[in-house]
């Protein structure tokens, strides 16, 4: 529909309401296309829960006390020489679900590699040591040999964001989805809220037709499950566990049969992977429980003497450092949904760029924090599971983000790339193989899983004295 004077004034009653109609001060300069952009914007913006979250900005939680009451999770963690369950038991059952065909996969691919210097999607950029090949395609050739180790579909649902969609779609249908089903690759995306301005609560523009909007958070992916029907996409296949990662994370065991057994057999409705922190200052999330509750409290928001708590061991209370690895039950998500409560907002204050009343493009000065975002986080579910449960994971074989470009900085496209080398190096050596000290190594997904696998693909005797790509 062509915007009109009809739409400006439905626009305008809107925001006139919330005190919000300055947005609209530049709209009769505005080209038609840049109308219908603002209009669309504005009819997805709520007026009144802004006002409702900017509000109460400054209404923190009492970290402080809740850190205080903190306890280490119930967790499943390696060395246990005697868990309730075996992994063994936890393996089977794990891997029972995935060959009846319950199980699928979210990937959140949201962002941009914008601090890898790299301005597209994430998910294409390249982290093979050797094949140069991008994390979506370690990623979906991960699921594409899973899928055949249980001889069941495992349908992917991608979370992507204004910022990557279109990219994303194009580049994963020209790789012909790294070899899965196309039917079975589904990409749904999160949705946005708007900046304010920190000292008003006022609507910033980043154009003179646009308003300046941030992607809500991963646990935007709620809410978007349920707005791009992927969710009752989830419930019509029969899928009874999700299981939940990250673009960036090109070692995640995926869909890791052990940890979903030990959510089976525990009974859990929402399942974190973890590892052990190595200082009290780790800049992950803290995964506690607090009076009987599993939840995560950032690092951030983590008070020094708390984080630094010992117990009588000698170990850290407060060990167990989120990775960003879940599994949920379907039917959990789908109660959450429900529940306008489900998932609180989290304040960023943060610096933003803005069109000022005279329609010029403001940029905010050194430290300036002139704006406030709101965010939603997935982990923020974990209270509202009747159960939750973690599972220890070894940084070493399930966990190197790259987040970082190369530099000072650890999680960058180096430390990954050394790290998948170091993995890989250790199968083909466990396997009987020799591999040259300087020789790097890259053991594509389709080739071998694990370990296990390796040493039945590797024929002996094998030395490897160059850079080489088992494929």
């Amino acid at each position: 529909m062509m915007p009109n004077d009809a739409t400006y004034e439905r626009l305008h009653a809107r925001l006139a309401a919330a005190k919000q109609e300055h947005v609209l001060r530049f709209w009769h300069a505005l080209s038609t296309s840049e109308r219908m952009r603002l209009a669309a914007q504005v009819e997805q913006v709520d007026p009144a829960l802004v006002a409702q979250l900017y509000a109460k900005r400054d209404a923190a939680q009492d970290f402080r006390a809740l850190a205080a009451r903190a306890e280490g999770p119930p967790a499943f963690r390696l060395g246990d020489d005697r868990p309730v369950i075996s992994r063994e038991a936890a393996q089977r059952r794990g891997a029972e679900a995935l060959a009846a065909g319950k199980v699928g996969a979210i990937l959140v691919a949201g962002g941009q590699g914008s601090r890898l210097g790299f301005e597209h999607a994430k998910g294409m950029f390249p982290i093979g040591p050797v094949s140069g090949h991008s994390l979506f395609q370690i990623l979906f050739e991960k699921l594409l040999a899973t899928r055949r180790r249980y001889g069941a579909a495992i349908p992917l649902y991608v979370m992507t964001s204004d910022a990557t969609h279109d990219e994303t779609a194009a580049y994963l249908a020209e790789h012909d989805y790294f070899g899965l089903p196309a039917a079975d690759v589904r990409l749904f995306k999160q949705g946005n809220l708007p900046a304010v301005d920190a000292a008003t609560g006022q609507l910033l523009l980043e154009q003179r037709g646009s308003l300046a909007l941030s992607p809500d958070g991963h646990g935007g992916m709620l809410q978007a499950l349920v707005a791009s029907g992927s969710l009752a996409d989830m419930q019509a296949r029969g899928l009874a566990q999700l299981f939940y990662f990250q673009v960036d994370n090109p070692l995640v065991v995926m869909c890791d049969p052990t940890f979903i057994g030990y959510h089976l057999a525990s009974g859990s409705e929402m399942s974190t992977q973890v590892v052990a922190k190595t200082a009290p200052d780790d800049r992950v999330g803290n995964v506690v429980s607090i009076d009987g509750k599993v939840q995560i409290i950032e690092y951030s928001d983590l008070p020094s003497e708390c984080a630094a708590r010992r117990n009588a061991d000698g170990a850290l209370a407060l060990w167990a450092g989120s990775i960003a690895v879940h599994v949920f039950d379907t039917a959990f998500l789908a109660r959450v949904a429900g529940t306008p409560e489900g998932l609180p907002y989290h304040v960023a204050r943060k610096a933003a760029a803005y069109i000022d009343a005279e329609g010029n493009r403001v940029e905010p000065q050194g430290d300036e924090k002139n704006a406030i975002k709101f965010e939603r986080f997935i982990f923020d579910l974990l209270p509202a599971a009747r159960k939750s449960i973690v599972m220890e994971v070894d940084v070493a074989e399930a966990f190197a983000p790259v987040k970082n470009a190369d530099g000072p900085a650890k999680d960058s496209p180096t430390t990954v790339k050394r790290q998948m080398v170091a993995l890989h190096r250790r199968w083909l050596e466990a396997a009987g193989a020799s591999v040259a000290a300087d020789a790097d190594v890259e053991i594509r997904p389709t080739f071998a899983l694990d370990a296990e696998e390796a040493a039945r693909r590797v024929s002996l005797p094998l030395e490897v004295q160059t850079a080489t790509l088992f494929e």
